[in-house]
């Protein structure tokens, strides 16, 4: 028997479904959940960015900005992810894919704007796709009396003993980079690890640190007078009168990716394809590459004069980027880190 009181929440109910239309709508809108950087990049995306994709998506965006995310990612369940787009460098999206966590290649059937996009955005060494790079060499102090750095070689000048500096190696994508480098500079290509090992003792002592922010306060300060770093990590400083500069190795640059991918199990797919091609709109590349000072991967962008001379925004600039094989190297990884961290503690 129904009891009055069930009867009257249940009318309730039904009245509420009847004329609630807004709740029904609310329920409807969809959530895009993605990770992303903080600093400046995390300011503008969300101040600008990520509230014009969500007027003109209809949707809500959910950001994470603690990194490291791939070991969140996995301990979600893969039939409903803790994210439905994956932002992170290039080294770690390989690491998801290994272990089923994003897609292993997007085309421009799902994201229309791939088709604008430089080769190296969706090369063989690319899982998802690159929407910003920048080029890893040398930044070094103007005020110092040095030479100008042209080669990675230069970082072994024995006049740099205790002024020049790095990565740790484990922790640190760029100090892997570096590492890879040595062994194309010194041997026989990037996979020379031999080689990679022998020029690293030479380069004792060395400051190393973990992160990129790191690094540029070392410089910024004249703790390290040349060291390893990423373009946009010295002209983000542009205009503060900083006595600091970026160089370009003769031998090339080494790519750090800002890549872009998608959870095989996302349950918006189609929103998170359309975050992508988004993020790769010329306009959008734009303003993160003069916010920022990221390199686009848009070939159809056109950037403001003082950032066109520095950035990757030609085919013949793009030309000096390397691509390492994170796949080859994340397979060795344990066994690197522990050689590296003998060397650089013996």
């Amino acid at each position: 028997m129904i009891s009055r009181r069930s009867m009257l929440r249940t009318g309730a109910l039904a009245a509420a479904a009847t004329v609630g239309a807004p709740a029904i709508l609310h329920a409807q809108t969809k959530t895009l959940k993605i990770t992303t950087w903080g600093g400046k990049w995390g300011d503008i995306m969300k101040a600008t960015v990520l509230p014009a994709f969500e007027k003109e998506f209809k949707c809500t965006v959910s950001v994470d900005q603690a990194f490291p995310y791939p070991p969140k990612l996995q301990a979600s369940p893969k039939n409903d992810p803790l994210y439905d787009v994956l932002h992170d460098n290039s080294n770690n999206q390989w690491l998801a894919l290994d272990n089923g966590l994003v897609m292993d290649r997007i085309t421009v059937k799902e994201v229309p704007n791939i088709a604008d996009v430089y080769p190296y955005a969706v090369s063989d060494k690319i899982v998802g796709v690159s929407i910003f790079t920048s080029a890893i060499g040398l930044g070094y102090r103007t005020d110092k009396g040095l030479t100008p750095p042209t080669s990675w070689k230069d970082l072994a000048d024995p006049k740099l003993a205790g002024v020049r500096g790095s990565y740790i190696i484990p922790v640190n994508s760029l100090g892997q980079c570096h590492l890879m480098m040595l062994g194309k500079i010194y041997g026989k290509g990037l996979q020379d690890l031999d080689a990679a090992y022998k020029a690293l003792e030479q380069l004792k002592p060395i400051k190393l640190f973990d992160f990129t922010g790191g690094m540029e306060k070392a410089l910024l300060s004249g703790e390290v007078s040349v060291a390893v770093i990423h373009d946009s990590g010295i002209y983000r400083y542009d205009g503060q009168n900083q006595p600091t500069d970026f160089a370009s190795p003769k031998e090339g640059v080494v790519a750090l990716e800002q890549v872009l991918n998608v959870t095989p199990g996302s349950k918006v797919k189609e929103l998170a394809f359309a975050y992508i091609d988004y993020m790769l709109r010329p306009d959008v590349q734009k303003m993160l590459a003069e916010g920022v000072w990221y390199s686009p991967a848009n070939k159809k962008v056109k950037l403001d004069a003082k950032y066109d001379a520095k950035l990757l925004t030609t085919e013949a600039k793009v030309a000096t980027l390397i691509q390492p094989d994170w796949k080859w190297y994340n397979a060795r990884k344990d066994d690197i880190d522990a050689r590296v961290t003998k060397i650089l503690k013996g």
